[in-house]
């Protein structure tokens, strides 16, 4: 196994592990996701579904299941997290979470072209 592999691996599983904690935090306290979803005037209906997506398409890049799709989906959702909720770039702190999640998006992206 060479070292870009084992890159591959090891940044794969970082990522992966971002998203499936995220879900599995929501699951363990999810009454301040659920204020932030009200005060975006995002439906609640939506959490479970949200979790569903971190920890389905986290657990795939994580185990190397479907990646180029997992890692798109999971792209797009950061996208549209940014958009969402971090669109208040009189914050300095929301401003660092758009910038985040941009990032984010960029880096599964790559990973997505890598994959196939």
């Amino acid at each position: 196994m060479d070292i870009s592999h084992i890159a591959m691996l090891g940044g794969r599983g970082l990522l992966a592990l971002l998203f499936v904690l995220a879900g599995l935090s929501k699951i363990a306290g999810p009454k301040p996701v659920l204020e932030h979803m009200k005060q975006q005037h995002v439906p609640a209906i939506l959490f479970p579904a949200v979790i569903a997506l971190e920890i389905a398409a986290g657990g795939a890049l994580l185990v190397g299941w479907q990646v180029p799709i997992a890692a798109s989906v999971l792209a797009a959702f950061c996208l549209a997290t940014a958009i969402v909720f971090h669109r208040d770039f009189t914050e300095r702190a929301e401003r660092t979470q758009f910038a985040k999640d941009l990032a984010l998006a960029g880096g599964l992206a790559v990973l997505a072209a890598a994959a196939m």
